[in-house]
């Protein structure tokens, strides 16, 4: 075995670097995007779409600038790169999870956008899933930066000024 793991399985089982994690995020955030729309309301259905337009774009724009933030630190996966740092400017200065929460603004927005209450269930999934893996790549920055812990004393997890 390549280490403990927990939960009395093997370390494999969810990858070194949390593969599974990644596979994961990717199949809940192709559901969002593919599912036909169900469920659907029409009542005052242009505002929902405005709404939900306005909601991707600052999802995506809250995503891309965590992107941009992390620079050499970027991984897709919760375990932090070897020769990473703690970022703790720009937009992780209010958030230590942007990308998932621009992920969480922008799959609400398109449901809204969708009008489709199919969308809406998808997104609340999504959005369990990436506070679980949130939790789980914290856990791996507080082994490795101790000043984690101080950090995630002042910010917020996925969405600025929320949450």
């Amino acid at each position: 075995m390549i280490g403990e793991g927990t939960n009395d399985r093997p370390a494999w089982w969810k990858g070194r670097r949390g593969e599974w994690w990644v596979i994961g995020q990717l199949a809940l955030m192709a559901a969002v995007l593919f599912a036909p729309a169900a469920w659907r309301w029409t009542v005052t259905r242009g505002v929902w779409i405005l709404l939900g337009a306005l909601l991707v774009a600052a999802g995506l724009g809250l995503a891309a600038k965590g992107l941009r933030d992390l620079g050499s630190s970027l991984s897709p996966f919760p375990q932090p790169r070897r020769s990473g740092t703690l970022v703790h400017t720009g937009t992780y200065a209010a958030v230590r999870h942007p990308i998932y929460g621009g992920i969480i603004i922008a799959s609400l927005g398109w449901a809204l956008w969708r009008t489709s209450g199919l969308h809406l269930l998808l997104t609340t999934a999504l959005a369990a899933y990436l506070h679980a893996k949130s939790q789980h790549e914290e856990t791996l920055l507080l082994d490795r930066f101790p000043e984690y812990a101080a950090y995630r004393m002042r910010t917020k997890r996925l969405i600025p000024w929320i949450l």
